[in-house]
């Protein structure tokens, strides 16, 4: 194959992926109503941009989806996607744990086995919306403060989890958020050729695998 026909066949690819491919991936399962919409947490992450906006439609009331959303985390119950690829291999829980329900704003959930990262807790509104912020210094790969200045080099993103109750005591569970990160330029290209991508694999594993814990078991009651 000649230099000139690689060529071709690539752009070709990129077009096809930008403009049939990619569209559908930032809206899986979403209404345009959806999307359109404002979603909570832009006040959060300064000079924040929305991303993907990703929906379910799960089979149970708010009341039994939110229990599995606060015990989410590496040092919890896992995070119900591929656990060989975010949870260290270990199996996301399958049952409410009443040890974990406590959350506030502020509590950090470990975002890998080790510890080293985390989701910081920034919006909880009981069976709402939850809001978990990921800082992360590029320089060393560390979390930093958001109660001081961003570093120089820095993503700052917010993962948001908004339930809507809907009539037949259902859950429109619809994932979305922002993100603002330094430089600018690198934040586009890792997001349209990495982000982007993981997020839809992770997110249908995550949303097909809540919808299946809700639907199946009634949340205990915790004395």
């Amino acid at each position: 194959m000649t230099l000139r026909r690689i060529v071709a066949l690539l752009g070709l690819s990129a077009g096809v992926y930008a403009f049939a491919v990619r569209p559908g991936m930032l809206r899986w399962g979403a209404s345009d109503e959806e999307v359109r919409q404002p979603y909570p947490g832009a006040d959060l992450i300064p000079g924040g941009e929305r991303g993907a906006t990703m929906a379910v439609t799960i089979d149970a009331p708010p009341s039994r989806v939110w229990p599995w959303l606060v015990q989410m985390g590496c040092d919890r119950a896992g995070w119900y996607s591929w656990d060989r690829l975010d949870n260290g291999g270990v199996p996301s829980a399958k049952r409410i744990h009443p040890e974990w329900q406590d959350l506030a704003v502020g509590d950090r959930l470990a975002s890998t086995p080790s510890g080293s990262a985390w989701f910081e807790v920034a919006a909880l509104d009981p069976e709402r919306f939850l809001g978990l912020r990921a800082p992360i210094n590029l320089r060393g790969g560390r979390p930093f403060d958001t109660a001081g200045p961003r570093p120089r080099f820095y993503i700052d993103a917010l993962w948001g989890f908004q339930l809507k109750e809907l009539p037949e005591g259902r859950t429109r569970l619809v994932v979305s958020g922002y993100a603002s990160a330094r430089p600018r330029f690198l934040q586009r290209i890792t997001d349209l050729l990495f982000w982007e991508p993981a997020h839809l694999i992770m997110q249908t594993r995550q949303f097909a695998n809540l919808k299946r814990r809700a639907e199946r078991q009634p949340v205990p009651t915790f004395e």
